[in-house]
């Protein structure tokens, strides 16, 4: 039960622009240690963002930067599993070492909200955001600022620990299969987590009406270039495959 807890925020879409990191390290399933910054991405800050986390860009004056930083961040990750809530604090470290031509850290990932898909499925139908899941777990903390958001997802994972009996090392294997195991050719044994690096992550995929092969496969496939797969249609899914038996079956309609 060794493990570190990351979040960063960033100044504009850009997912390299991080303005501040918050870092935990739990031992034992204990807190230990912590660590934040704010980081100057030298980089402008959009509206929309500071609206989210409001940091502004005269808050990070004289804050070192993500290389100046680098040193420091890879002291903490190391070779340790880190735990981050979906893959945007992953693929924004990523990012911004790609930036200043810097290598990635050499940790292992392990992403909560996967986690929590496969230990909660009542929480399904409102969602696995950090905020939602806490809200059930009923742990409180401010949103959006770094050091919070990392204790959290740390404490969403302690939770999913204690909820299946899992530790560190059966979440890194149990993460790898589908949310629904076994089954009987229902709906449910077609659901699937997305790729967090294929390109439609982030969309949710749902089929209906009659294949040219077996579902199954259409939702691995689905699942390989990121898109979610739903057992069935929902307001969240943003793309529906619809098989037909013939062409001349499809109405279109124009507007």
């Amino acid at each position: 039960m060794d493990f570190i807890s990351i979040d960063v925020e960033t100044a504009n879409p850009n997912m390299a622009s991080i303005c501040q990191i918050g870092v935990v390290r739990y031992s034992d399933g204990v807190l230990r240690e912590e660590w934040e910054s704010f980081v100057d991405p030298n980089d402008y800050f959009d509206g929309m963002n500071i609206a989210i986390h409001g940091i502004t860009e005269e808050e990070v004056a004289g804050a070192p930067a993500f290389k100046e930083l680098y040193p420091e961040l890879t002291r903490w990750l190391g070779d340790s599993v880190v735990i981050c809530h979906t893959h945007f604090d992953r693929l924004a470290i990523v990012r911004a070492c790609d930036q200043h031509f810097i290598a990635h850290p050499s940790c292992q990932w392990l992403d909560s909200s996967r986690v929590a898909r496969r230990a909660w499925s009542k929480f399904a139908w409102k969602g696995y955001g950090l905020a939602n899941l806490c809200n059930e777990l009923g742990y409180t903390f401010s949103h959006h600022n770094a050091l919070e958001d990392a204790k959290a997802a740390a404490q969403v994972f302690l939770a999913a620990c204690q909820e299946t009996g899992l530790d560190v090392a059966g979440w890194i294997e149990r993460v790898e299969k589908p949310v629904e195991l076994g089954g009987t050719g229902s709906g449910a044994d077609i659901r699937r987590d997305g790729n967090p690096d294929g390109t439609f992550f982030g969309d949710v995929i749902a089929f209906t009406g009659a294949l040219a092969f077996p579902r199954k496969e259409a939702a691995d496939l689905a699942a390989s270039v990121g898109f979610r797969v739903s057992s069935s249609v929902t307001k969240k899914v943003t793309t529906l495959v619809v098989g037909v038996a013939s062409p001349r079956f499809l109405v279109h309609s124009r507007r």
